[in-house]
């Protein structure tokens, strides 16, 4: 069996994906502020000011960072994804898929069930389940109707919390309770698990799926947190299952994006005895053509990007964080029929992007309130009032927004409209010009105001309302009223 390296593009510009340490690293690069792999101290810059709507120049100096160009720059413009390669592994997958499709739809006993769920957690591991959806809901759906009956007498930890954690992952209400059997006469954990270590990275793994009720998982979680952290320094496992801890104690799975997590466990479902080489060989060949897919896109978009040219037309106060973008939206919409939902995620993305540099970083109190104004008038000859810098910032979000207007109705048809998502833009750029004002005067907002205000600020609402394009009508026109009714989860993960 060829190992993961050997089946993904050997070209110059492949995809790859960083070690989970050079990840680490790069995430730190990215903390606040933003400022792309910085070699010397940035120099401070002083710019003449753009004219103001009155017509007057400002003479006052403005400071800012140069932020150096992006590492990558035009890295995936020389790439070359082979169509007929791509067609190929097209085929091949079409093939495997009844295969596997049967496996999932095997016998209905209970012991079949039972493993027909831990195969589903494979499905999830592997990258494969976007696959098989209508299969695993009714697998799933048949399986919680006897799932008192199915975890009877169960007494295999990684077995209990696979399909807990499959169950909850999938929205089903799986009571907690079923970690009662693990715990000794003292109401503790019994200190034996620990001799199962893939069994307490299940259980760890189940624990970051609990609600506010569920105190059996904030103790699961205490406990394999202190165990495994413990067995993975002690050397006394395999190699492959060391790495699968410290990967689990660094980003639960269900926090990690997916396709991350999938790279990660194709290494180590590939390293474990008793694998399953059809399914393996499958899952390479699928992270392979997504990865095509991918690199096809960041192409594409590296042209789009480059066709701005705001190096030339802008003052260097933006950060250039086009494949940081392009990353965001990947980790929304991995799957190839959510392209058009991806490009829409990545193309806001750069805006907001943009949009929180020139507020922050450049423009005046007076020059981010007329992008307000002209931003709630949303009309294109109102940016004609605007400085020339901050028409060219105008203008990209005009463009953009009529891109993905566009886009949607080719798709959709007339109905398709983006004026849920115009909404929260408005809502995000009132948040900037309040920061904005609050940087210029001597208004020391209260904690209250600026968790409420840096809450839209982050642009968390805005994002989610871009995400809702590569949905349905039905899906998004429902995503916009729950987002509109600001529900705690969001507000909570914005702040």
């Amino acid at each position: 069996m060829e190992s993961i390296t050997n089946v993904v593009p050997t070209y110059k510009s492949q995809l790859s994906l960083c070690s989970r340490n050079e990840m680490i690293s790069a995430c730190k690069l990215f903390s606040l502020p933003l400022i792309s792999f910085p070699g010397k101290s940035p120099k401070l810059f002083p710019l003449k000011a753009f004219p103001s709507q009155t017509g007057e120049v400002q003479e006052s100096e403005r400071l800012f960072k140069k932020l150096p160009p992006s590492k990558w720059g035009d890295h995936f413009l020389s790439a070359h994804v082979d169509a007929s390669e791509m067609d190929t592994l097209e085929r091949e997958i079409e093939a495997v898929k009844p295969v596997v499709s049967g496996m999932i739809m095997s016998s209905q006993c209970l012991e079949s069930t039972k493993k027909r769920i831990l195969m589903i957690y494979l499905l999830v591991s592997l990258g494969l389940m976007y696959l098989f959806e209508d299969e695993i809901e009714e697998c799933l759906k048949e399986g919680f109707g006897k799932i008192e009956d199915m975890l009877a007498g169960e007494n295999d930890l990684y077995t209990v919390s696979t399909i807990f954690w499959v169950f909850r992952t999938y929205g089903y209400n799986i009571s907690s309770d079923v970690f009662k059997r693990f715990k000794g006469g003292n109401g503790n954990f019994k200190e034996c698990l620990i001799e199962d270590a893939k069994g307490m990275v299940s259980l760890y793994e189940a624990a970051h799926l609990g609600t506010t009720a569920d105190y059996i998982l904030d103790e699961a979680l205490s406990f394999t947190t202190i165990k495994l952290e413990s067995l993975a320094e002690t050397g006394a496992i395999s190699c492959h299952i060391s790495t699968r801890i410290r990967n689990a104690l660094c980003m639960p799975q269900h926090f990690n994006a997916e396709m991350v997590f999938t790279r990660e466990y194709i290494s180590f479902y590939e390293q474990e005895e008793y694998h399953n080489k059809m399914l393996l060989k499958f899952a390479k060949l699928n992270f392979k053509f997504l990865q095509l897919n991918w690199i096809q896109e960041l192409k594409t978009f590296t042209k789009w990007w480059k066709q701005y040219d705001f190096a030339s037309k802008l003052p260097p106060y933006f950060r250039d964080r086009m494949h940081e973008c392009y990353l965001y939206g990947l980790m929304i919409y991995f799957e190839p029929r959510y392209s058009r939902g991806r490009t829409a995620v990545f193309k806001l993305s750069t805006v907001w992007t943009m949009i929180d540099d020139t507020c922050d970083r450049y423009g005046s109190v007076l020059e981010v309130a007329d992008l307000v104004h002209c931003v709630e008038r949303w009309a294109p000859d109102c940016a004609d009032s605007l400085p020339e810098y901050m028409k060219t910032v105008f203008k990209f979000a005009w463009n953009v927004f009529k891109e993905c207007e566009s886009e949607g109705i080719s798709e959709e048809g007339l109905s398709f409209n983006v004026q849920g998502l115009l909404e929260e833009f408005k809502i995000y750029l009132r948040a900037n010009l309040c920061f904005a004002e609050w940087a210029h005067t001597d208004v020391v907002p209260t904690f209250d105001e600026y968790l409420e205000i840096g809450g839209v600020e982050v642009s968390m609402q805005v994002s989610i309302a871009g995400s809702l394009l590569g949905l349905g009508k039905t899906a998004r026109e429902e995503g916009y009223k729950w987002l509109k009714s600001r529900p705690k989860y969001v507000e909570a993960q914005a702040k």
